[in-house]
């Protein structure tokens, strides 16, 4: 007689779960919408000043501004868009957890061995400096989206922090700032001493998202369109266009197709047609 509810139980609690996730994940997705606003003029400003086209060099320079430096442009956008009230010392919080993240995890990143073979001692370091930034450029947007995230979530849990009348500066909406850059000195060990593992698990995924050929482009898609519903294709969207795949260090469909990645462009391949100018919305609204 009390076995029917327990069985009955277990599903119910599982939707809950799900719910629960799909809950959490979907302010991230209204939060990415806010830096991804930016890159329709970048890219435009990009194209418009190349020498085929006005051959405008600091038009040109404008553009590469943005795209040179997504991963801050991530981490400030991402925190300012999951603050609560949007306010500005999420973004700065954001900021402070990028940079602290990205420079601190440098020095602990391991070289390979035969980088410095053969090399004096100023060209040895000139070339394991260039290979840790390299290292970080490829991580720029990911830690950019974990450090907003960071600062969003401390924004919200201590904005409103009372401390003592001795430490009263401090508190507030000062305070985050300083939870945040706490939170990424955590983080950049994370990175530094796991860049190996990290590099690794994300150059096997981009080889086998890119080798997947046609069929993993009809899965992209298809996930896309499913998930426009929920917000959540933002997410997936971040993955294609900034992380998956490598051509001489860019990353991403986007960074790589700048680049003149031969192969890139096929996750873009499509879209704005029908995402300029609103048509998407467009669209969407005449089939209801």
């Amino acid at each position: 007689m009390t076995s029917a509810p327990s069985h009955q139980a277990k599903p119910a609690a599982n939707r809950r779960v799900r719910l629960n996730l799909l809950g959490g994940l979907q302010p991230l997705g209204r939060a990415l919408m806010l830096p991804i606003a930016v890159l329709p003029v970048a890219g435009l400003l990009l194209r418009l000043g190349q020498p085929d086209l006005l051959n405008i060099a600091f038009i040109s320079a404008a553009g590469q501004a943005v795209f040179a430096n997504l991963g801050l442009l991530f981490a400030v956008g991402v925190a300012v868009g999951l603050a609560r009230d949007n306010h500005g010392a999420a973004g700065l919080a954001g900021l402070v957890a990028y940079l602290i993240t990205v420079e601190a995890a440098k020095p602990l990143i391991s070289t390979p061995h035969d980088l410095t073979v053969g090399l004096g001692a100023d060209a040895a370091a000139t070339a394991v400096k260039t290979f840790r930034d390299s290292a970080m450029t490829r991580l720029g947007v990911p830690i950019g989206i974990v450090s907003g995230l960071i600062a969003g979530a401390a924004y919200n849990r201590f904005s409103d922090l009372k401390l003592p009348d001795y430490l009263a500066f401090f508190g507030g909406r000062r305070f985050v700032p300083i939870v945040a850059g706490c939170a990424a000195v955590a983080l950049a060990a994370v990175v530094g001493l796991s860049f190996g593992l990290i590099d690794q698990a994300i150059e096997t995924f981009s080889r086998t998202v890119v080798g997947s050929g046609e069929i993993g482009l009809f899965v992209y898609g298809a996930l896309n369109r499913l998930l426009v519903i929920t917000g959540l294709h933002h997410i997936l969207n971040n993955v294609a266009w900034f992380v998956v795949g490598d051509y001489h260090g860019a990353t991403g469909d986007l960074n790589r197709f700048f680049s003149g990645d031969p192969t890139a462009g096929v996750f873009m391949s499509g879209f704005f047609p029908v995402m300029m100018f609103g048509l998407r919305e467009f669209t969407f609204l005449s089939a209801t």
